[in-house]
């Protein structure tokens, strides 16, 4: 793909959408650690000045990329949320409905979660403070969202639910990378196959981890 010189902002907005959707074509293909600036700038068909005129690092892009993961995210788990949890049950097994959902709809995320395991420890660096202000405002924005999502089906919650929201997402963010095992400890795991207790499970391990949260959260605000 190659590109004349954008002249008017509509060509300019269609160069931008152009960089950002090269950028997760990527993100299909490998890590986050592997996405560079020289590839994208080769795949997008311009220069890296000329990419940087409209994101100011390799990071912006990725924090963008990020925004839109969110949004996206949100916008399935509304639908699985309604058919997920049944308001008949009590605040308990609801919670536990909740954890499940939550947790199969994440462990289909894989850029999602791989962006976001990305983000304090990289994605974060190389960018402009305003870079940073927007995208957390973005952020903040969009786990209010969830929250609120949580918070109908399980409203015993109360404000935890803004907590239950934030620390799945970090939760699935982190054991995202431990469930990609690397070829030398798959080697390893067939060598002595007891080690294979460490090897996790996305879905089945957050869904654990967050049924946790949740029942901790209800007994701490005396729900039985």
């Amino acid at each position: 793909m190659t590109f004349q010189r954008a002249r008017s902002e509509e060509q300019r907005e269609i160069r931008r959408q152009a960089i950002l959707d090269t950028a997760m074509a990527m993100l299909d293909e490998m890590p986050v650690s592997e996405v560079s600036l020289n590839e994208l700038s080769r795949r997008v068909g311009l220069a890296k000045s000329n990419v940087l005129r409209y994101f100011e690092s390799r990071e912006a892009v990725l924090l963008e990329l990020l925004a839109g993961a969110l949004q996206a995210w949100l916008a399935e788990l509304s639908v699985e949320l309604a058919g997920g949890v049944d308001p008949r049950l009590s605040a308990r097994e609801r919670g536990d409905q909740l954890a499940a959902v939550l947790s199969r709809s994440l462990a289909r995320q894989t850029v999602l979660c791989d962006l976001a395991n990305a983000q304090a420890g990289v994605l974060e660096h190389n960018v402009s403070v305003d870079v940073v202000v927007h995208h957390k405002r973005a952020a903040i924005a969009a786990l209010g969202t969830a929250a609120e999502m949580i918070s109908h089906h399980v409203p015993e919650l109360g404000d935890d639910a803004k907590t239950v929201c934030r620390m799945t997402l970090v939760l699935a963010a982190a054991l995202s990378a431990y469930c990609r095992p690397s070829a030398s400890a798959l080697a390893a795991y067939k060598v002595d196959p007891a080690l294979a207790q460490l090897q996790l499970d996305l879905s089945a391990d957050v869904e654990s981890a967050v049924a946790l949260l949740i029942a901790g959260a209800l007994t701490r605000s005396g729900v039985q």
